[in-house]
């Protein structure tokens, strides 16, 4: 229930952040992650979201930690995958994300976040999360502290399925 909490205060953050945004709406909860929806104005769209099942690294504090993939169809943009790292990171590193025997090396970071660095890398990794069960993702803190964050990627293809058949690709 504490993990459903917290996922939802992010979600309500990320939404009232969006103009004319829609409080958010929970499709599902599908193993480790959760679906939600809301309305952008009159688009749609649609998100997953999951906590780390362990966070490693030699630091005091840290935030919230969170993995999304998005879709928003009115800007034909879809499996975009972002992390929250729960600190600024490094500026100018990258991260890296490992899931089963793939290494993703195409991440940049922007404050907090990190997101790929392009549309290919996006569904690359959605494709491997798809057929794995952990993902690991390696980053720098501002501070210059490396951190090692696992999710659990149990429940992943349900959660996308949910958010793919609400936030379909318009013609």
């Amino acid at each position: 229930m504490l993990k459903f909490l917290s996922v939802a205060t992010v979600a309500f953050f990320a939404v009232s952040s969006a103009v004319n945004a829609a409080p958010a709406q929970v499709l599902g909860e599908y193993g480790d992650w959760t679906a939600y929806y809301y309305q952008d104005g009159t688009s749609p769209v649609c998100y997953m979201v999951s906590a780390p099942k362990k966070d490693e690294g030699k630091y005091i504090k840290r935030g919230d930690i969170y993995a999304f993939v998005t879709h928003r169809p009115a800007d034909d943009s879809f499996n975009v995958v972002n992390f929250v790292a729960g600190y600024n990171y490094k500026q100018n590193s990258k991260v890296t994300i490992k899931i089963g025997d793939k290494t993703f090396n195409d991440f940049f970071v922007d404050g907090d976040k990190a997101w790929a660095m392009n549309v290919q890398t996006d569904k690359e990794v959605v494709e491997a999360m798809k057929k794995y069960g952990k993902m690991i993702v390696h980053g720098t803190s501002h501070k210059g502290t490396e951190t090692k964050d696992t999710y659990s990627l149990n429940g992943f293809s349900k959660a996308y399925r949910t958010i793919s058949a609400k936030c379909k690709k318009q013609k």
